[in-house]
């Protein structure tokens, strides 16, 4: 090897190291503010509201606001969703604050007491289920509380959290058993 060569050598392992080493210390760089996508700060909150009320933490598991539900719903309303749906949703959102401040005296969902929350949200379910069974041809096909529950269920138990806490979760699985008896009060297989 000549004298050339060798510097080019050690030129290319020094820079290397120099730029690793940049894009080694750029993990520690502060995360970026949030990037609003479709739901705004304020409506990601009421999300993570109404998600934890439907699924509270409990001794042993974080509930849904630990799973950051509302940039989960966030995310899959932007990317997923038609802008018919899109509608229903952003509607919702405006029909359940409204609804909990015709209910409890002018007072948004997120100044609510949970046990006022949560008979709110049960009072939602069974207008959902209500609307699914009398809804006409020319109707939406969803009702916007419906789509908060899926959403919700589905960003929950599709989540680290949800998963390995709410879940039971064996990473590398060995057989295959189809049919596990279970005792009562099991967490479910994820």
């Amino acid at each position: 090897m000549n004298r050339r060569e060798a510097l080019s050598a050690v030129s290319f392992l020094v820079g290397g190291t120099i730029i690793g080493a940049e894009a080694f210390l750029s993990g520690c760089a502060k995360p970026k503010p949030r990037q609003i996508i479709f739901l705004t700060d304020e409506e990601i909150a009421l999300m993570d509201e109404v998600g934890e009320t439907i699924l509270p933490t409990t001794a042993s598991s974080p509930g849904a606001k630990a799973a950051k539900i509302g940039e989960f719903m966030d995310s899959i309303v932007a990317d997923c969703y038609k802008e018919v749906e899109k509608k229903i949703f952003r509607d919702g959102l405006v029909k359940l604050d409204a609804a909990s401040k015709s209910k409890y005296d002018n007072t948004s969902f997120m100044d609510l007491k949970q046990d006022q929350k949560h008979a709110l949200l049960l009072g939602l379910d069974a207008e959902a289920k209500s609307y699914k069974e009398t809804k006409k041809p020319e109707d939406p096909e969803i009702h916007y509380y419906s789509m908060i529950k899926q959403l919700t269920l589905w960003g929950y138990f599709s989540s680290e959290i949800g998963i390995t806490k709410a879940l039971r979760h064996v990473a590398v699985p060995g057989r295959y058993d189809a049919c596990i008896p279970m005792a009562k009060g099991e967490k479910a297989w994820a």
